[in-house]
């Protein structure tokens, strides 16, 4: 998401318009997860707004529809994705990941449409898995099966963090709705592609992130020494903070990396009046 009402002093910055919030998010950040396309496929006029919104070297990250991925399960679809497609051109040079997100019910005897509906994408696009079956989570036949396929197509396993969600009390609405949505699952931290990419849920209280978030340190530093290109999602169970978890535990990353290699990644750090705003908060950022 790019548009959170409660961003318009933490990022975008007061009085910011809302058709100009996408904008002001690629001045900090350089990747996005678009959630819009999920629930629909958007208007050739959205598609050409944000286009033109960010600049060349920013990359979103789409949803297909569930209309696709979910009620037809990747099945009898071609119509669909080809609509889908054509809309979503004029961002396919900005798109550095398109997420196949499928349902908890679509198990291992359906590894076979999944095959076969990679098979019908453009080679060009990059692309992203998203299971949520507990059988692909199991370490077991259909785990290295479905491991196997993506590998074979060169296509990214996403991997989803939801521990530190989890650690946290159900004691804000937030944190129940997202107990009772988000999978509670194991984390496989495997590079079947050229991007892997992390959606990291984090927890409401932003320093209990930090020892969750260790073990990602190595492990993305590996992709990067590797020549992939990771990609990292931050979420809250409200969002409301999920500006600051993301740099924070970017700041962490990139101590790491120049721990490692004399140097640090290039910065991402929120506008002056974001900042003191955050202050204000008690929040260092």
């Amino acid at each position: 998401m790019w548009s959170h009402n409660q961003w318009q002093q933490s990022l975008y910055g007061k009085g910011t318009p809302q058709a100009e919030r996408l904008a002001r998010y690629a001045e900090v950040f350089n990747t996005v997860e678009g959630n819009t396309s999920f629930y629909a496929t958007p208007s050739a006029n959205s598609v050409n707004n944000w286009r033109d919104a960010v600049g060349e070297d920013f990359r979103f990250t789409f949803k297909l529809p569930q209309e696709i991925t979910h009620k037809l399960q990747l099945r009898h679809c071609d119509d669909e994705l080809k609509l889908f497609l054509q809309v979503m051109s004029p961002l396919f040079a900005k798109t550095g990941l398109w997420k196949i997100q499928l349902p908890g019910y679509f198990g291992p005897e359906a590894l076979g449409a999944l095959d076969t509906f990679l098979g019908k994408l453009p080679t060009e696009l990059p692309l992203g898995v998203e299971v949520r079956h507990p059988a692909f989570f199991a370490k077991g036949k259909a785990e290295r099966q479905l491991n196997r396929l993506l590998l074979q197509r060169s296509v990214n396993r996403i991997i989803m963090d939801t521990r530190p969600v989890f650690a946290a009390p159900p004691n804000s609405a937030a944190v129940i709705d997202a107990h009772e949505k988000k999978p509670r699952v194991p984390v496989h931290a495997i590079a079947t592609g050229h991007s892997p990419t992390v959606r990291f849920i984090g927890h409401p209280e932003l320093e209990a992130n930090q020892g969750f978030f260790k073990p990602w340190l190595d492990k993305l530093c590996q992709w990067l020494e590797e020549e992939r290109q990771p990609y990292l999602f931050v979420h809250t169970p409200d969002n409301a903070l999920a500006p600051e978890l993301a740099i924070c535990l970017y700041r962490l990353l990139s101590a790491r990396w120049q721990a490692k290699h004399g140097q640090p990644l290039p910065v991402l750090q929120l506008p002056q009046d974001a900042r003191n705003h955050n202050k204000q908060l008690g929040l260092e950022l």
